[in-house]
């Protein structure tokens, strides 16, 4: 069986340059239009596979061209792809993203098939979650369906981690089903009502969330790294300094190579500095699942900036 369950979104990713973000009213022209793959789950378990990670995906895509070939790319990708689920007269999820001159982006989508994953459509593959060493999942799919799968994982022993993107409030009875999570400042100011600015703030809202119930909290902090506290002990791993071109499926490259570590076994340090190596490649390249690196990449990357 698969030793990590992605479970999530897939989306088709409208991604158009602009030099800078319209203000309301304006039209501004863009360039170089294009689709790519996309969505959180999808990114996660893509950057997984082409790290080396046994990967299997549960997700639903649209019945239109864009979906099945989707799933093909996800089994050329080397993932198990029984639980990528076609369903009937509904497009994939979509995205529309701006991507600013300065690298940064904003993000408007839609659901769509991602919105059929309910608890229903998982039960015939509680198996894969029964049966994995960890689960990772994030917030692009009913809330229902994620803390259904949560509750199967942790029945059976199987380690749940969560990537509470994109932010929202979530329920204590979900968060203390979670081993580990791993949000961003913004989403650990909305989890925790702390605004996390530093470090010292940093372990203030791990220490929330620890009191939730949750064992491993890890905050990222963009360009200064991450702070991870277990169980109440708080450090910071920095990260790495590159140019950035497009941020889009950094934290997603992050999350699927952190997991891929710890699954070969890694320290936890180590597990996050290969994680930070990932997604620093990542940033340098534009869009999602087109700008994650393979397991080689992130190899030379860690040679040559050790």
């Amino acid at each position: 069986m698969n030793k990590l369950v992605v479970l999530g979104s897939v989306n088709a990713d409208h991604v158009l340059q602009v030099a800078s973000f319209p203000r309301p009213g304006e039209t501004l022209h863009g360039h170089s239009y294009c689709v790519i793959p996309g969505g959180k789950g999808a990114n996660q378990a893509v950057a997984a596979a082409r790290l080396g990670a046994d990967v299997a995906f549960i997700a639903c895509v649209g019945n239109d061209s864009f979906g099945y070939q989707m799933r093909e790319e996800f089994a050329k990708e080397g993932m198990n792809t029984e639980a990528v689920l076609v369903e009937e007269n509904v497009p994939t999820g979509i995205a529309m993203i701006q991507v600013a001159a300065t690298g940064e982006n904003s993000i408007c989508i839609s659901a769509e098939a991602n919105a059929c994953l309910t608890p229903k459509r998982l039960e015939p593959h509680h198996h894969l979650l029964a049966n994995a060493d960890t689960l990772l999942m994030q917030l692009e799919t009913p809330i229902e369906t994620i803390e259904a799968a949560a509750k199967v994982a942790q029945e059976a022993g199987t380690r749940v981690v969560l990537n509470p993107a994109p932010a929202q409030p979530l329920s204590d009875d979900l968060l203390q089903l979670i081993d580990m999570i791993t949000p961003n400042e913004t989403e650990a100011e909305l989890l925790t009502g702390v605004k996390v600015e530093d470090t010292a703030s940093a372990q203030k809202a791990a220490d929330v969330l620890h009191a939730k119930g949750i064992k491993q909290v890890m905050i990222t902090l963009g360009s200064q790294g991450v702070w991870i506290s277990n169980e109440g002990k708080g450090q910071q791993v920095p990260g790495f300094r590159v140019d950035a071109k497009d941020t889009t499926a950094a934290g997603d490259t992050f999350n699927g190579a952190l997991l891929t570590g710890l699954q070969e076994g890694k320290a936890l340090d180590d597990a996050i500095r290969f994680a930070h190596a990932a997604a620093a490649i990542s940033v340098t390249r534009m869009g999602a699942q087109t700008s994650i690196p393979h397991r080689r990449e992130v190899e030379r990357f860690l040679i040559e900036h050790h």
